[in-house]
């Protein structure tokens, strides 16, 4: 049984790390259940809102597994475990509804990269974010040097993936990465997530998707799905699939 879970509760949904004594690091296990929640999520068309959170206050998330990782070929390692990971991550950064990543303890690494690909973030005091990967020999492999560069400076990223600094709840505010600070990271987020539900959620999934085609996240796919929904909704797409089925010449009425 995988370590992730997914609790739907009502409208909101919650993916949940549950391994605490591994300080919730990331298996295939549990990216194989994240990639399979997200794509359930994305057809549940009652889910309004999505929670990423995680059990135990030391770590939110320490990165990926070391023992999943550290033995395999490198050819292996770049082509799968990295490119997995980094089309899972995507998944979950292009959901349509809106996300909110708890961040109850540190985010190390793979950690960090997932809480990045949740629209926004609410933060325990005491948690630290980090990009630990040099210090043992390797980079950043799951959208720290490219999605997490549109979140924060880039000095402030070559602090942590350079120079192994770790960012304070309190600056990553002041840097504008978390939305808040809070004492029980996992109350805040749902109560962020409950103000969707009174939004239109065609009108949020719209938004979204506009503003991730402003700063290039899966922009190709995104314009092509606004001018697909235009498309869909005018009297010229209900006349040619008409004409199309009746075997006759369509007359465009061109609205």
């Amino acid at each position: 049984m995988s370590a992730l879970h997914l609790i739907v509760d009502g409208a909101i949904a919650e993916i949940r790390l549950d391994n605490p004594s591994k300080l919730n690091a990331l298996t295939p296990d549990m990216l194989a259940a994240l990639e399979s929640h997200c794509a359930g999520l994305e057809r549940n068309g009652a889910v309004r809102a999505v929670i990423l959170t995680a059990e135990g206050e030391r770590a939110f998330c320490a990165g990926a597994d070391i023992n999943a990782w550290s033995g395999l070929p490198p050819a292996e390692f770049a082509r799968h475990w990295v490119r997995d990971g980094h089309r899972i991550f995507d998944r979950l950064a292009r959901l349509s509804k809106p996300t909110v990543a708890a961040i109850s303890g540190h985010a190390f690494g793979g950690g960090l990269e997932l809480a990045s690909a949740c629209d926004i973030r609410v933060m325990a005091p005491g948690a630290t974010l980090s990009l630990p990967e040099a210090s043992v020999g390797i980079v950043p492999g799951w959208s720290g040097t490219q999605r997490l560069a549109r979140l924060l400076p880039e000095p402030v990223i070559k602090e942590m993936a350079l120079f192994g600094r770790r960012i304070s709840a309190e600056r990553a505010m002041a840097l504008g990465y978390v939305a808040e600070i809070a004492d029980d990271p996992r109350a805040a987020a749902r109560t962020i997530a409950e103000k969707a539900l009174n939004a239109s959620p065609r009108a949020t999934e719209v938004a979204k998707y506009m503003i991730h085609a402003g700063v290039g996240e899966d922009t190709a796919a995104l314009v092509e799905a606004l001018g697909s929904g235009m498309i869909a909704a005018s009297a010229d797409k209900a006349e040619g699939v008409s004409a199309f089925r009746a075997k006759r010449k369509p007359e465009f009425p061109g609205t």
